[in-house]
């Protein structure tokens, strides 16, 4: 059975940092290309960051270039976003995803509630 969890997601003050996690179970992870998307309410979910399974290449949305690091461990079958210099823009819930670098089928996590207020 396939699961996506995310796990990390919490309470932060603008400027700090945060890391969230996904650990992934009942797929060959090395097959999939793993992305984290938000979701503010009353927005679109929106794409943040990718990371290959083998070269590791990164790919990052506009608003989180700079800012936010994607990273994966093949062998724990995890990836992270590590978050830093929060905004306040920043709050959403977080969700990992996985897609299949051949057949392009998408699965998805429950997400994480990352909130950036003082």
């Amino acid at each position: 059975q396939v699961q996506l969890a995310e796990s990390g997601g919490g309470l932060v003050q603008p400027g700090g940092s945060l890391r969230v996690s996904c650990t992934a179970s009942g797929f060959t992870f090395t097959n999939y290309v793993m992305r984290w998307y938000r979701q503010a309410p009353g927005a679109e979910r929106e794409f943040v960051a990718s990371i290959e399974p083998y070269t590791t290449a990164t790919n990052y949305g506009d608003s989180v270039t700079g800012r936010f690091t994607i990273s994966r461990n093949n062998a724990e079958k995890m990836v992270y976003l590590q978050m830093n210099n929060l905004k306040l823009e920043d709050t959403a819930v977080y969700y990992c995803n996985a897609r299949n670098r051949y057949t392009g089928r998408d699965y998805w996590g429950q997400g994480t509630q990352v909130t950036v207020s003082s």
